[in-house]
């Protein structure tokens, strides 16, 4: 947050969801705060359960600090609430972070970096926090606090004769330094201080395993590791190909995207945290550390339209063979490593963000029938042959397959995109099984798959008469929700990019969208969710290409202005935001919320 850090920034232990920046490797993610505490890391995996979780439980969830001794700037006269001020980015184009403090006794800056090795992710969890002393002298402090693993397991320190080992569960940590100071150890902790003056340059590092041997590397080695990840995110940045309005924006959330890749299995993550609350009074706290198709799809959709290949191609294969394996009822999430989830939900003992809770592990919509991902898997494999690629004969047998399921499914209540515990005909699930066919359609045309698509045109005819039937209410103007409603769901703008309405029906759609769930620029996900949640950030963004798509392309583009100015000081969003005070909720950082950014840029810029 650029401005002024104070103490009360930090209540109860917490900070606003705001506050928060997003780093990784391509395994795992670590949330920042502005006061220099890492309150988010798992290790060695996103979906590891969290070494240090302070996001969640303030007294005992752990954290990594390092930020000017606030104690030592009072006793030299300091008045750090009103003088102690922070300012930080990203260097540019990579997910690695500067913090610059400034104090009335000097400036010092903090790079704050999960490292990447030559090649892309260490075998190791790397985290590295580069001081550099920028002018006069500031005292710093800094402590690493392992936490419970979320109520599970208890950290303590041992004494090695390579220095002291944290140990928690399967997990082994231990601190690396270049002029920190001395290491105080304690029995669960260790710290230290310094002071930085003016071209003086220091180093705080955690390296971690779990179940293997712990390597140690050298201050010199993880400074390297730190130049390679700069360079390899800048690598991967420019071979991006955008030339258009918010190119900064653009570049950010594709960023976010990579930074939530599980480079492992080529799998991408909905979220890197679990169980921040969608509104205040808590209940509704979800783990969104899986891949769900929807969510690897709507990636790829974006990042081939970048003109990325090397991730786009292991996303693709990761999400065939998943379907392979799984057709024809395919699994909405999985997690990142490919394997099916425990069906279920697992409540644990800790407090929640604020208080907020449940804190829970696993999500129950794993075993749902959500018929849009058919459309999802269509499109994504459409848009990747139509870039030039070939599918291989599995594949190609398996999307044939799957499009005659398509013709039987289709006709079925399901759980909506929404997963929603009601089963019912919801309209955007059946655009997404139309999807599904007109993209089957187009590849059999194009001789990528075997089979007659005679059946799979009238079943696709069939749905649109549905639609046309029993999707459209003429009293609301609008799309409804679901057969027999009139009820409203913003879902149902997806389906202008998709390409099933940009008419008048969809733009009338839009204006009854916004006029019922619209709260300024913010919409909420369909109706009677303002009593119940935040808005949904995606929407704002969804509803931005909508406008385009339809012809609305200034009201676009003031939809679009209005959005971008809701992201945090870094150009990060959460799931959620609350419209009275735009306060983020939810998981962060979201994939889905910086998707649809991307796909709303994109069509603005008629990509």
């Amino acid at each position: 947050m650029s401005g002024r850090l104070t103490l009360e920034d930090r209540c109860d232990g917490y900070v606003d969801l705001r506050s928060y920046a997003a780093i990784g490797n391509g395994r795992t993610v670590a949330l920042v705060a502005h006061d220099g505490s890492v309150d988010w890391f798992p290790v060695p995996d996103l979906d590891s359960a969290p070494v240090f979780a302070r996001l969640l439980d303030a007294d005992h969830g752990g954290c990594i600090e390092l930020a000017p001794d606030q104690e030592a700037l009072g006793a030299a006269g300091v008045d750090v609430a009103a003088d102690l001020e922070v300012h930080r980015e990203y260097v540019p184009g990579t997910n690695v972070l500067r913090t610059t403090y400034s104090t009335p006794v000097g400036t010092v800056r903090v790079t704050d970096s999960v490292n990447m090795g030559s090649t892309g992710a260490l075998p190791w969890t790397e985290l590295a926090r580069c001081v550099e002393g920028l002018d006069g002298q500031v005292p710093m402090r800094w402590r690493v606090i392992p936490g419970t693993m979320l109520n599970t397991a208890s950290p303590w320190v041992q004494q090695t004769d390579q220095g002291p080992v944290i140990r928690i569960g399967e997990v082994s940590l231990a601190v690396r330094g270049e002029d920190i100071g001395a290491h105080d150890a304690g029995p669960q902790t260790l710290s230290g201080g310094f002071t930085s003056g003016e071209g003086t340059e220091h180093l705080l590092a955690v390296v971690g395993t779990a179940a293997e041997p712990l390597r140690l590397p050298e201050s010199h080695a993880i400074r390297r590791n730190v130049d390679l990840s700069v360079d390899l995110w800048r690598r991967w940045t420019d071979l991006l190909e955008y030339d258009g309005p918010y190119e900064d924006e653009v570049r950010r959330s594709a960023l976010v995207l990579k930074l939530l890749g599980h480079s492992p299995s080529g799998s991408i993550a909905a979220a890197a945290t679990t169980s921040l609350p969608e509104n205040r009074e808590g209940t509704k706290n979800y783990d969104y550390r899986f891949a769900w198709i929807r969510d690897a799809t709507y990636t790829l959709h974006a990042l081939l339209r970048l003109d990325e290949q090397e991730d786009v191609h292991a996303a693709v294969s990761w999400l065939l063979r998943l379907a392979r394996q799984q057709q024809p009822r395919l699994h909405v999430l999985n997690r990142l490593n490919g394997d099916l989830p425990e069906a279920g939900t697992t409540e644990l003992e800790v407090p929640g963000w604020r208080g907020i809770g449940p804190v829970v592990s696993g999500n129950d919509a794993a075993d749902q029938l959500q018929l849009g991902v058919y459309g999802d898997i269509f499109d994504m494999a459409t848009l990747y042959v139509g870039g030039g690629n070939v599918l291989d004969a599995e594949t190609a047998r398996m999307l044939s397959g799957l499009a005659d399921a398509v013709c039987d499914l289709w006709i079925r209540p399901d759980a909506g995109m929404w997963e929603l515990p009601e089963h019912r005909h919801y309209t955007s699930s059946k655009m997404g099984c139309w999807v599904a066919l007109d993209r089957a359609i187009t590849l059999a045309d194009g001789g990528h798959l075997p089979g007659t698509d005679d059946r799979w045109r009238d079943e696709r005819d069939r749905i649109r008469a549905w639609i046309d039937e029993h999707g459209w209410s003429e009293e609301r103007g609008a799309y409804v929700m679901y057969r027999g409603s009139e009820e409203l769901d913003v879902s149902v703008l997806l389906h202008t990019i998709s390409g099933f309405d940009t008419g008048p029906r969809m733009s009338s759609t839009i204006d009854a969208l916004r006029e019922e769930l619209g709260r300024g620029p913010l919409l909420y996900r369909y109706s009677g969710m303002d009593a119940e949640e935040g808005t949904f950030t995606a929407c704002g963004f969804w509803c931005a290409a909508a406008l385009a798509l339809v012809g609305r392309r200034a009201e676009a583009r003031e939809q679009m202005d209005a959005m971008l100015a809701r992201a945090n000081d870094l150009g990060l969003y959460t799931e959620m935001i609350d419209p009275a005070d735009d306060a983020f909720l939810g998981n962060i950082p979201q994939a889905l919320s910086h998707l649809a950014l991307l796909v709303a840029a994109l069509t603005l810029n008629g990509q």
